[in-house]
């Protein structure tokens, strides 16, 4: 678990930094403002998602492919929603920075994704049969 955190904090941290690189040097007709918080919620929805797998794994070994598309699932859900909110509150997508938004939340979403594959299948190794 720990392992897994700190490989996250890194991870945000360097995207963090690629977005505020980006940002200084197109500004927000490039990056929203909002993507900061964009790239919190996701992390914060991977870190919940990979605790609670570890929690159900963690009581029943056997339900892992459960709780893992279940916390796939929730933070699908999760994400659609506060999208759904930030679209609703801000007029839709003919507000002129929504572009730039969903590009960014679409981007990072699917980068924490492929994140937690990554995590996933590089703590298979010591469960891996030898010989």
């Amino acid at each position: 678990m720990r392992r897994f955190l700190l490989h996250l904090v890194l991870f945000t941290a360097a995207l963090a930094a690629v977005i505020y690189l980006l940002g200084a040097q197109f500004g927000p007709g490039i990056i929203h403002p909002y993507t900061g918080r964009v790239l919190l919620l996701l992390a914060a929805l991977t870190a919940g998602t990979y605790y609670l797998t570890a929690r159900v794994t963690a009581v029943k070994p056997d339900a892992f492919i459960a709780a893992y598309f279940g916390g796939v699932v929730l933070r699908f859900l999760g994400s659609l929603l506060v999208l759904g909110v930030y679209l609703y509150r801000s007029g839709g997508v003919r507000e002129p920075g929504t572009l730039p938004l969903l590009i960014a939340f679409f981007a990072l979403y699917f980068l924490y994704a492929g994140f937690e594959i990554w995590a996933i299948l590089s703590n298979l190794r010591p469960f891996s049969k030898s010989g």
